[in-house]
C-alpha cells in the first residue's frame, strides 16, 4: 500500500469513478490509475469497487469504510507537513483563503491589510467562488480557511463560527418613485422590475423566501454575482436592487439611494469555515482572530480537533 493508490481511491470518488477524469487530476495514465486500484484490492484481498466491465459503478460496503480512513490518512499526511512548516518557519509560508466577491471586496480588506502588516512573508492566496466551491475546496484541502454566508454550516466535515450579521438594502436610481414610500413595503418593492444576486450568493435565498412568506412574486430582471454590477445596472434604470447593505457607500455612489428598508429583512450571518482535522499554521489562526477576536486560537483549535500553540 501507497499514498499514490490512496490518491487515486480518494480521487476515484471524488469524479464519480470517471478513471480517465482520475487520471488527467493526478497526472498519470488511465491505465496506471487501473493498475494501482487493483494491485490494492489484491493486497487487501478485497474488491473495493463495483463494476460493469472494466467500469466503476460504486463502492463496495469494504470500499465505502476504506475511503474514511483514506481521507483520515491523507489529510493527516498533509497535517505533517503542515507542522513541520509551521516549526521551520513560524512568519512565513502561505494561507489560501476563499470566499465570495461580496466578502472579498467589502468585508475582508481590513483584515487582509492587517494581516499582511503582521505576517509580510506570508503568502496570502484569496480566492473567490460559490458557497459550494468554497465548501468543496476546504474539503479538498485547497482552502484553510473559508468565507461565506450560506453552506457552510450545513457541512458536519467543517467547523464553522458566525463572523458578523448583516442585512439586505434596496437601492434606487436617485429621484425613483419608491423614495416616497414611508414606510417601504414588499408589495411596493414588487411593483418593480429587480436587480440582485444570483441563486446561491449572498443571501439570495432569504431574499425569495421574505417575498414568498408575503404571497408575492418579484420579478427579477437581472441577478449578478456581486454588488458593484447590480448597482451599475440599478444606476441605468434598469431595476430596483437588492443587495448586502455594506456594498452600499454614499460616497461612492453619489447616484444611487438607499431606501430605509431594515423591518423587511431577515438578518444574515456570515460564517469562517475550516476543515475539521485541518492543522492550521499559527497565522491562520491569527487570520481568523482578526476577522472575529473571539475566535481566539484555542476555540478555534478546540472545534477544529487541532493543537493550540
Amino acid at each position: 500500500m501507497n499514498f499514490q493508490q490512496l490518491r487515486i481511491i480518494r480521487e476515484t470518488v471524488r469524479r464519480g469513478f470517471n478513471l480517465t477524469e482520475v487520471a488527467n487530476a493526478l497526472f498519470t495514465s488511465q491505465s496506471g490509475v487501473s493498475k494501482h486500484i487493483k494491485d490494492l484490492e489484491d493486497e487487501l484481498g478485497i474488491e473495493l469497487f463495483v463494476r460493469k466491465g472494466k467500469r466503476l459503478l460504486g463502492l463496495t460496503p469494504p470500499g465505502e469504510e476504506l475511503v474514511v480512513m483514506v481521507e483520515r490518512m491523507l489529510l493527516d499526511a498533509a497535517n505533517i507537513k503542515h507542522l513541520a512548516e509551521q516549526y521551520r518557519g513560524r512568519d512565513q509560508g502561505q494561507l489560501t483563503v476563499v470566499t465570495t466577491h461580496t466578502q472579498a471586496r467589502y468585508a475582508l480588506p481590513k483584515v487582509v491589510a492587517a494581516f499582511k502588516r503582521a505576517y509580510p512573508r506570508v503568502l496570502l492566496k484569496l480566492h473567490q467562488g460559490s458557497p459550494h466551491e468554497i465548501v468543496q475546496m476546504l474539503l479538498d484541502g485547497e482552502a484553510d480557511i473559508g468565507v461565506a454566508t450560506e453552506a457552510l454550516a450545513e457541512v458536519p466535515e467543517l467547523a464553522s463560527f458566525p463572523y458578523y450579521g448583516w442585512q439586505h438594502a434596496v437601492v434606487v436610481p436617485a429621484g425613483h418613485p419608491l423614495e416616497e414610500a414611508h414606510p417601504l413595503t414588499l408589495e411596493a418593492i414588487a411593483t418593480h422590475p429587480l436587480i440582485t444576486y444570483h441563486e446561491g450568493f449572498t443571501g439570495r435565498t432569504r431574499i425569495d423566501q421574505t417575498f414568498a412568506r408575503a404571497g408575492l412574486t418579484p420579478g427579477v430582471v437581472m441577478s449578478a454575482l456581486d454588488a458593484d454590477v447590480i448597482k451599475t445596472y440599478v444606476e441605468l434604470g434598469l431595476g430596483v436592487g437588492i443587495l448586502a447593505s455594506m456594498a452600499f457607500n454614499p460616497a461612492r455612489d453619489p447616484g444611487l439611494r438607499k431606501l430605509d428598508s431594515d423591518h423587511l429583512f431577515a438578518e444574515n450571518v456570515t460564517r469562517i469555515a475550516v476543515r475539521r482535522g485541518h492543522y492550521l499554521r499559527g497565522f491562520a489562526y491569527r487570520f481568523i482572530e482578526l476577522c472575529a477576536p473571539e475566535l481566539t486560537e484555542t476555540v478555534v483549535a478546540d472545534a477544529v480537533g487541532g493543537t493550540a500553540g
